[in-house]
């Protein structure tokens, strides 16, 4: 947890620098500054939410917090800093709503993109298939993804928020090589909803410290005076709580990724 970026991030002044096009809900790219500090982040606001038959309204920018407190707490530095504002962007009058640290993503990356499309017969050794279609051409394609620890790790971070909508255009990998989740306003429902384009690893074990941290992740939720359990109270219900804490249990004690159920297992357009 970088505490300076969380403090600028829920006191900062924010200033609109335009709109994301690509987002299903409002989200404007902002500006925050705090004296000598100043990055960009993105604002989502409540009031821009649009409504869903199987979420609550006014909930998804609660749950993008506490699913970066979730991260937070496994240490895996999944999620970008991520607060919940009273107030916005004093230009835009549009109220509370989630703010986090802007990924800058660079116009040429260093490797290939963490998830693609490739022909059947350009498939790499370090990419794995998830479903075969057919691209704007006629030409049989595979979806596939890398094959690499820390996409490993978000596949296995997606089972327990229950990440209902995990495209591959909502995985960024920042200038550096990190890579990161973003967007997870329909996350945390207590009835199973994953969706994701991850499924290359299904029904492979997990990597031993991902078991000993989702373990302990579990033990922390079952604790109602934990301070994590306690944040998480007041951003999603109590029953939600207990079903992250029974993911987190049971994938730790299983050590094996789950397999789809379906084919609506995978989210329609995938990036």
């Amino acid at each position: 947890m970088n505490s300076d970026v969380l403090e600028v991030l829920a006191g900062g002044d924010l200033t609109v620098l335009g709109r994301v096009p690509t987002a299903s809900n409002l989200a404007l790219a902002c500006r925050v500054s705090d004296g000598d500090a100043e990055f960009m982040c993105v604002y989502k606001p409540i009031r821009g939410e649009a409504p869903l038959w199987d979420f609550p309204d006014g909930h998804l920018a609660g749950r993008e917090v506490a699913t970066y407190l979730i991260s937070d707490a496994l240490g895996w530095d999944l999620v970008p800093e991520t607060v919940l504002r009273d107030d916005g962007p004093a230009d835009a009058d549009l109220g509370p709503g989630m703010v986090q640290r802007w990924i800058h993503v660079p116009d040429e990356p260093s490797g290939p993109d963490p998830v693609d499309l490739a022909p059947l017969d350009e498939i790499a050794d370090d990419q794995m298939p998830v479903l075969h279609a057919y691209d704007e051409d006629g030409r049989l394609v595979a979806l596939v993804h890398a094959d690499r620890p820390d996409l490993l790790r978000l596949a296995v971070f997606d089972v327990v928020i229950n990440n209902a909508d995990r495209k591959g255009g909502h995985i960024l990998v920042d200038g550096d090589g990190h890579l990161y989740g973003i967007d997870h306003g329909i996350c945390l429902h207590a009835e199973k909803k994953l969706r994701t384009v991850l499924w290359g690893w299904a029904g492979r074990p997990l990597p031993a410290e991902s078991s000993d941290d989702l373990c302990r992740l579990a033990q922390r939720l079952a604790d109602p005076d934990d301070v994590l359990t306690v944040r998480l109270r007041g951003l999603i219900t109590d029953e939600e709580i207990a079903a992250v804490r029974r993911r987190a249990r049971v994938l730790g004690d299983d050590g094996v990724l789950p397999m789809p159920p379906s084919e609506r297992a995978i989210p329609w357009p995938p990036f």
